[in-house]
């Protein structure tokens, strides 16, 4: 089986490509490999490369600056999709789109299913939700599959950065108001390997760690863990404020929670909770 994966820099390329079963060719391309907001470089790449499932993980996935930047937002996090689904739909091969939390506004009081109407607040949700517009146009067996608060044990991601200021600072103020669910890159690539050993599945999913924090309980269990492992001083100071203390760019659901119960059955699969995965990956981190 030849699986093309884009993206393959990114912490969910990377968790994809060494989660592949053996059985699994892969195909990787990074952004300067493969620019996928190009239509014509798309068309010809993935023709002669005749993947039977592609992966995209590549995304613009600076919140902020996409609000100054909607041009480079939307043609990586929508145009892109797009031409990887027609491409796709030209040599008959399966994709699995990743998507985000942010397509919703997060007003909701319980967990959102995949059928929900989304109504982003941002430029980068925005251009999220219409690569999952045109993804399934193109290509109706498409997966789209949705998660949130992506971290792994390097890159540029809350976990590093939380563990980074930790270590300068001493203390780190943490907004406490807005809700989600982290979740370990190598649990979504468990989850796309999962759908890929199941050609019958099609259509929205979501998929995340179980559990609901906001980024001041992800902060202090981030404090917590490390110093458990000894990665970190065991006096660090975690103090919650609001977002309205906490100013940016990009406006950000306040409740972002995902129901994954359907994709779940549908994997036959358990996610972990986010505090387990949590203390795996901080077992990773090597401090220097």
């Amino acid at each position: 089986m030849r699986v093309l994966i884009t993206g393959a820099r990114g912490q969910v390329g990377q968790a994809v490509m060494n989660a592949a079963p053996t059985h699994a060719q892969l195909i990787t391309v990074t952004h300067a490999d493969l620019e996928i907001g190009d239509a014509g470089a798309v068309d010809r790449y993935v023709t002669a490369a005749k993947p039977d499932v592609i992966v995209n993980a590549a995304a613009y996935t600076a919140v902020d600056r996409a609000e100054s930047e909607p041009a480079a937002a939307r043609r990586a996090n929508t145009d892109g999709p797009g031409n990887l689904a027609r491409a796709a739909a030209t040599v008959r091969a399966r994709l699995i789109h990743l998507s985000t939390d942010f397509v919703f506004d997060g007003m909701a009081s319980k967990p959102y299913q995949p059928d929900d109407p989304p109504n982003p607040l941002s430029v980068y949700g925005s251009t999220k939700r219409d690569g999952e517009i045109v993804v399934r146009a193109a290509l109706p067996t498409a997966v789209v599959l949705r998660t949130a608060w992506v971290y792994d044990a390097k890159g540029r991601n809350f976990l590093v950065t939380m563990l980074r200021l930790m270590r300068e600072r001493g203390t780190v103020h943490v907004v406490a108001d807005q809700f989600g669910t982290p979740t370990a890159a190598h649990s979504i690539a468990e989850a796309i390997w999962a759908i890929v050993a199941r050609p019958s599945i099609t259509g929205i999913h979501h998929w995340t760690d179980y559990g609901v924090a906001s980024w001041y309980d992800f902060a202090v269990a981030i404090a917590e863990e490390s110093a458990a492992a000894g990665k970190s001083s065991a006096t660090v100071n975690v103090v919650p404020i609001g977002t309205a203390n906490y100013p940016t760019p990009a406006k950000r659901p306040g409740f972002s929670v995902l129901d994954k119960t359907a994709t779940c059955a549908a994997l036959e699969l358990t996610p972990r909770h986010w505090r387990q995965n949590l203390r795996q990956v901080i077992g990773e981190i090597l401090v220097a």
